[in-house]
């Protein structure tokens, strides 16, 4: 199955970067080129392959990460993920020896008490998620996410029936209890953790920022005031904020 990935030189032990819907790695661009490491385009989204028998959930991901870091080469690693970039943390729960740092940004809460916001319920509905996804437009897009237009026709560009079909089965596989089910050892990851969270995020409520740092051993919370779901595009400084604790694990 072919797949894309963006890398740039940096440490011995490398940052591995995941993106979440409808994103791509291009989004962490500005991350790689300061921190290096790699950064793939997830199973059915970006350039890479969007098979149709791929199992888009999150056993699915965190089988296709471990080979795909096989391939690279990376043993241990340093961990940066993004709403459902979140798949990670299965490795991380895992294999916790791996992963020397970890950062999640308005990552999906693998945590009880989460209820999915109105699209991932217009998603997780046979036909009318099918509906939804054909009549999306690049001005719908552009009108729910907020985002500037330089990025949302980046994701437009990518937009086809494979990422969408990737999006659907991924919101259906995933219902909250599998959600809190897939967090369950969240306690064995024991590497320094920085969580950031947009206090303005429509989709991710800021609490889980707390959640999750309770749930890690040795986590911070960087609460980021005015910004939503993509912190980073909206306060420009929380990218040099995430890549000092990633190269350094410093968060003041």
């Amino acid at each position: 199955m072919p797949i894309a990935w963006r890398t740039a030189p940096g440490g011995d032990i490398p940052v591995v970067y995941l993106h979440g819907v409808p994103e791509s790695g291009a989004m962490w661009q500005p991350f790689l080129e300061r921190t290096g490491g790699l950064a793939p385009d997830l199973p059915g989204f970006g350039r890479s392959a969007k098979r149709g028998d791929f199992p888009y959930d999150i056993e699915g991901y965190a089988e296709w990460l471990e080979r795909f870091l096989e391939h690279t080469g990376v043993e241990r690693l340093r961990l940066a993920m993004h709403d459902w970039g979140a798949v990670g943390l299965e490795l991380a729960q895992r294999h916790p020896e791996r992963v020397e740092r970890l950062v999640l940004i308005d990552a999906v809460p693998f945590l009880p008490g989460y209820r999915w916001h109105w699209a991932a319920r217009l998603w997780r509905t046979r036909v009318a998620g099918e509906m939804s996804m054909g009549a999306t437009t690049r001005w719908g897009l552009r009108r729910l996410s907020g985002m500037p237009r330089e990025v949302v026709d980046r994701w437009w560009a990518d937009f086809d029936q494979g990422t969408q079909r990737a999006i659907l089965a991924l919101y259906r596989s995933s219902p909250e209890d599998r959600l809190a089910a897939a967090g369950e050892r969240l306690e064995r990851i024991g590497c320094p953790a920085l969580v950031v969270w947009g206090e303005e995020d429509p989709y991710l409520d800021p609490s889980f920022a707390d959640a999750y740092a309770g749930r890690l051993a040795r986590a911070s919370v960087r609460r980021v005031p005015g910004a939503g779901h993509w912190p980073w595009l909206d306060q420009p400084g929380v990218t040099d904020e995430v890549c000092r604790f990633l190269d350094t694990g410093y968060t003041a």
